[in-house]
Protein backbone atom coordinates (compact mmCIF):
# COMPACT_ATOMS: atom_id res chain seq x y z
CA UNK A 1 0.00 0.00 0.00
CA UNK A 2 1.27 3.62 -1.35
CA UNK A 3 1.39 6.33 1.24
CA UNK A 4 -0.03 9.64 -0.18
CA UNK A 5 1.90 12.34 0.96
CA UNK A 6 0.61 15.48 1.54
CA UNK A 7 1.94 18.66 2.12
CA UNK A 8 0.68 20.88 5.18
CA UNK A 9 1.80 24.68 5.12
CA UNK A 10 2.13 25.88 8.43
CA UNK A 11 1.38 29.09 6.96
CA UNK A 12 -1.37 28.91 4.77
CA UNK A 13 -2.78 31.06 1.76
CA UNK A 14 -5.54 29.96 0.69
CA UNK A 15 -8.69 27.74 1.46
CA UNK A 16 -7.57 24.51 0.75
CA UNK A 17 -4.01 24.98 2.64
CA UNK A 18 -6.29 26.44 5.94
CA UNK A 19 -8.36 23.18 5.84
CA UNK A 20 -5.39 20.81 5.18
CA UNK A 21 -3.75 22.73 8.09
CA UNK A 22 -6.75 22.36 10.44
CA UNK A 23 -7.24 18.48 9.56
CA UNK A 24 -3.41 17.39 10.55
CA UNK A 25 -4.28 19.78 13.66
CA UNK A 26 -6.98 18.15 14.71
CA UNK A 27 -5.50 14.41 13.90
CA UNK A 28 -2.61 15.09 15.71
CA UNK A 29 -4.18 16.36 18.71
CA UNK A 30 -6.45 13.88 19.11
CA UNK A 31 -3.62 11.40 19.08
CA UNK A 32 -1.44 13.18 21.64
CA UNK A 33 -1.16 11.35 24.96
CA UNK A 34 -2.83 13.74 26.65
CA UNK A 35 -6.05 14.33 24.89
CA UNK A 36 -5.91 10.31 24.60
CA UNK A 37 -5.70 10.17 28.94
CA UNK A 38 -8.29 12.92 29.36
CA UNK A 39 -10.75 10.61 27.67
CA UNK A 40 -10.04 7.17 29.18
CA UNK A 41 -10.52 9.85 32.16
CA UNK A 42 -14.10 9.99 31.11
CA UNK A 43 -14.12 13.24 30.16
CA UNK A 44 -16.92 13.73 28.22
CA UNK A 45 -17.05 13.52 23.97
CA UNK A 46 -17.77 17.04 23.67
CA UNK A 47 -14.26 17.70 24.01
CA UNK A 48 -13.59 16.43 20.05
CA UNK A 49 -15.48 19.34 19.33
CA UNK A 50 -13.94 21.97 21.66
CA UNK A 51 -10.43 20.46 19.36
CA UNK A 52 -12.14 20.90 16.07
CA UNK A 53 -12.72 24.41 17.20
CA UNK A 54 -9.44 25.30 18.72
CA UNK A 55 -7.93 24.04 15.41
CA UNK A 56 -9.94 25.29 13.26
CA UNK A 57 -9.22 28.94 14.81
CA UNK A 58 -5.57 28.52 14.95
CA UNK A 59 -5.33 27.18 11.44
CA UNK A 60 -7.65 30.35 9.70
CA UNK A 61 -5.43 32.67 12.51
CA UNK A 62 -1.77 31.06 10.91
CA UNK A 63 -3.49 32.54 7.35
CA UNK A 64 -3.77 36.00 9.18
CA UNK A 65 -7.96 35.61 9.49
CA UNK A 66 -8.95 38.37 11.92
CA UNK A 67 -10.92 37.13 15.35
CA UNK A 68 -14.15 38.30 14.12
CA UNK A 69 -13.83 36.37 10.66
CA UNK A 70 -12.96 33.42 12.65
CA UNK A 71 -16.16 33.25 14.83
CA UNK A 72 -18.06 34.10 12.11
CA UNK A 73 -16.76 30.92 9.99
CA UNK A 74 -16.67 28.71 12.93
CA UNK A 75 -20.42 29.80 14.49
CA UNK A 76 -18.37 30.47 17.99
CA UNK A 77 -18.43 33.61 19.96
CA UNK A 78 -14.79 36.11 19.35
CA UNK A 79 -13.99 35.53 23.13
CA UNK A 80 -14.19 31.48 22.66
CA UNK A 81 -11.68 31.63 19.98
CA UNK A 82 -9.84 34.01 21.70
CA UNK A 83 -9.78 31.75 24.64
CA UNK A 84 -8.43 28.75 22.32
CA UNK A 85 -6.22 30.86 20.12
CA UNK A 86 -4.67 32.04 23.95
CA UNK A 87 -4.59 28.40 25.33
CA UNK A 88 -7.03 29.51 27.94
CA UNK A 89 -8.83 26.10 27.15
CA UNK A 90 -7.37 22.90 27.34
CA UNK A 91 -8.36 22.13 23.76
CA UNK A 92 -6.29 25.30 22.80
CA UNK A 93 -3.41 24.46 24.88
CA UNK A 94 -3.48 20.94 23.23
CA UNK A 95 -3.68 22.17 19.51
CA UNK A 96 -1.25 24.70 20.37
CA UNK A 97 1.38 22.38 21.87
CA UNK A 98 0.61 20.40 18.34
CA UNK A 99 1.27 23.71 16.08
CA UNK A 100 4.58 24.08 18.15
CA UNK A 101 5.75 20.34 17.49
CA UNK A 102 4.89 20.66 13.64
CA UNK A 103 7.14 23.83 13.82
CA UNK A 104 9.99 22.20 15.32
CA UNK A 105 9.71 18.82 13.92
CA UNK A 106 7.14 18.64 10.49
CA UNK A 107 4.33 17.34 10.48
CA UNK A 108 3.85 14.02 11.16
CA UNK A 109 1.15 12.06 12.63
CA UNK A 110 1.51 9.21 14.35
CA UNK A 111 -1.04 6.48 15.25
CA UNK A 112 -0.83 5.47 19.01
CA UNK A 113 0.59 1.96 19.26
CA UNK A 114 -3.03 0.88 20.67
CA UNK A 115 -4.27 1.58 17.16
CA UNK A 116 -1.18 0.24 14.95
CA UNK A 117 -0.86 -3.65 15.20
CA UNK A 118 2.53 -5.40 16.02
CA UNK A 119 4.96 -7.18 13.53
CA UNK A 120 4.23 -10.13 16.14
CA UNK A 121 0.51 -9.64 15.45
CA UNK A 122 0.06 -9.29 11.71
CA UNK A 123 2.59 -13.14 11.66
CA UNK A 124 -0.37 -14.76 14.28
CA UNK A 125 -2.90 -13.18 12.12
CA UNK A 126 -1.86 -14.49 8.73
CA UNK A 127 -0.72 -17.69 10.32
CA UNK A 128 -4.45 -18.26 11.94
CA UNK A 129 -5.49 -17.25 8.24
CA UNK A 130 -3.07 -19.60 6.37
CA UNK A 131 -4.32 -22.50 9.21
CA UNK A 132 -8.21 -21.47 8.54
CA UNK A 133 -7.72 -21.85 4.46
CA UNK A 134 -5.90 -25.82 5.42
CA UNK A 135 -9.08 -26.69 7.31
CA UNK A 136 -11.59 -24.80 4.62
CA UNK A 137 -9.52 -27.00 2.17
CA UNK A 138 -9.73 -30.13 4.16
CA UNK A 139 -13.86 -29.73 4.65
CA UNK A 140 -13.93 -29.32 1.31
CA UNK A 141 -12.07 -32.93 0.73
CA UNK A 142 -14.89 -34.38 3.30
CA UNK A 143 -17.95 -32.74 1.41
CA UNK A 144 -16.83 -34.14 -2.32
CA UNK A 145 -16.27 -37.46 -0.42
CA UNK A 146 -19.75 -37.30 1.21
CA UNK A 147 -21.52 -36.29 -2.20
CA UNK A 148 -19.70 -39.32 -3.75
CA UNK A 149 -21.12 -41.44 -0.73
CA UNK A 150 -24.22 -39.81 -1.32
CA UNK A 151 -24.41 -40.51 -4.99
CA UNK A 152 -23.65 -44.23 -4.82
CA UNK A 153 -26.38 -44.44 -1.77
CA UNK A 154 -28.61 -43.26 -3.66
CA UNK A 155 -27.79 -45.52 -6.99
CA UNK A 156 -27.75 -48.92 -4.45
CA UNK A 157 -30.78 -47.44 -3.53
CA UNK A 158 -32.18 -47.49 -7.35
CA UNK A 159 -30.96 -51.04 -6.87
CA UNK A 160 -32.61 -52.17 -4.66
CA UNK A 161 -36.00 -51.07 -4.62
CA UNK A 162 -35.72 -51.94 -8.79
Amino acid sequence: MREEVVEIPLRPISRDEIRRLETALLLASLFTPEFIELLRSGERLTWIDSLATAAGALAREKAGMPIREIAEELGKTEATIRKHLKGETKAGQIVLKTYEKFVKEGVKIELPTFLTPSIEDVERLKQELEEAKKKIEEMKRELSHCEELKRRFEELKKLITS
